[in-house]
């Protein structure tokens, strides 16, 4: 197989990123207006404004930290300005992300107010946004990319075509040991034997199984039924009447040879990845199906690139990994043309082959690496969605 080349940055801890940013990054919800405060100081930063982040406990806390650290750490992130309400808290988050050797920098709110740490954190973001111009791209092979999948707003079309595509592309990038992440937990119900029986190891079988089977007994001892969540309404209008209709199309994307060769909790990067010695493959993360929550995920694990298969217009985007839309719904792609940066509808016509499309991918991926903005991005879909699993205490 000919590895593509791409241009791309080279962080200091070897990972690679096709984005440049730098983020302006709140340690808790009190801090969002501060942080915006920056970005609109210094414009060409990015700031991350979320709803959580006081009185958070336990998993939920870690999980917490685990986002908001592994977003800090996402090669596409050139540098990152860190404000909370807390010393403690903000210091935290500030050590996760130093050791990747990019610039990163915090300031707690407290005992100083607003208009002097906004004062304080805007020059050096702007210190931060000087140094980050003059970083090159240099040519890597496209396999050092780490890439994560999802689907949205499925339909017919997205089980026959656009998913088997992503698989196909799937297939390409762990051949060429390249590290992929898929998940959505609750849209593989009913299609779970068949990730299964693709797990490289038994342990790795058994991990699985237990985080799909711990779903749906948390599901279950809600005393509550899925239906009008999963399928959602979309996806009953686009012909999917059954959680087990759409989990069939959803393994699509696993492709038909790649192996599952780990297992991750949200937001979680393979063991080695920080030193490049993860084990390349296809990786399943327990994340929600919900596009924004899962995509931001993924993110904080690492990936680079986001393929996003839709039937009936999924519009999810994210302000630090960018996002590729797929379609083989001929009426999507005509109806949101502004959202889709492939149509690969002519599979369903007889006009494209399955490895057609797949080339169409793989050269959309190139271009992305190498700068050109997605349809998410240049519409300015920024969806950040951190992932809450309890009440606050």
């Amino acid at each position: 197989m000919d590895i593509p080349k791409i241009y791309a940055y080279r962080r200091p801890n070897g990972q690679i990123g096709v984005r440049n940013h730098v983020i302006i990054l709140p340690v808790d919800d009190l801090s969002n207006a501060a942080c915006e405060h920056v970005a609109s100081n210094v414009p060409g930063t990015l700031a991350l404004p979320h709803p959580y982040g006081r009185l958070q406990f336990g998993e939920d806390l870690e999980l917490h930290f685990r986002t908001l650290i592994g977003t800090g750490r996402n090669p596409n992130v050139a540098a990152v300005i860190v404000i909370g309400i807390e010393p403690v808290w903000t210091k935290r988050i500030v050590d996760g992300i130093s050791d990747t050797g990019k610039p990163v920098a915090g300031f707690a709110i407290e005992e100083t107010g607003d208009i002097m740490t906004i004062a304080k954190a805007t020059r050096k973001a702007a210190e931060f946004l000087q140094s980050a111009t003059e970083l090159q791209r240099e040519e890597v092979s496209m396999s050092e990319l780490t890439i994560s999948v999802k689907c949205g707003e499925s339909d017919t079309t997205s089980g026959l075509a656009s998913n088997p595509t992503c698989g196909n592309v799937v297939d390409r990038l762990t051949g060429m040991k390249s590290i992929v992440y898929f998940g959505e937990t609750s849209e593989v119900t009913g299609g779970e034997h068949l990730i299964a029986a693709r797990c490289a190891t038994p342990e790795i079988k058994d991990a699985f199984m237990e985080i799909h089977t711990s779903y749906i007994k948390f599901i279950e001892d809600q005393g509550v039924s899925l239906l009008g969540s999963q399928p959602t309404e979309g996806n009953i209008k686009g012909g999917l009447t059954t959680i087990e209709e759409k989990a069939l199309g959803n393994v699509q994307k696993m492709g038909r040879t790649s192996q599952v060769v780990g297992v991750l909790h949200p937001a979680e990067t393979p063991q080695g990845f920080d030193k490049q010695s993860a084990e390349p493959g296809l990786y399943f993360m327990d994340t929600s199906s919900a596009a924004a929550e899962c995509v931001t995920l993924m993110a904080a694990a690492g990936a680079a690139i986001h393929l996003f298969t839709t039937g009936q217009g999924n519009i999810i985007g994210n302000p630090i990994e960018p996002v590729i839309k797929i379609t083989a719904n001929p009426k999507t792609a005509r109806t949101m043309s502004e959202h889709i940066d492939v149509d690969v509808s002519g599979i369903l016509s007889g006009e494209l082959t399955l490895d057609q499309a797949g080339d169409m991918v793989m050269e959309m991926i190139r271009r992305t690496a190498n700068g050109r903005v997605t349809c998410a991005e240049t519409l300015g879909h920024r969806e950040f969605v951190l992932t809450k699993l309890y009440r606050s205490a």
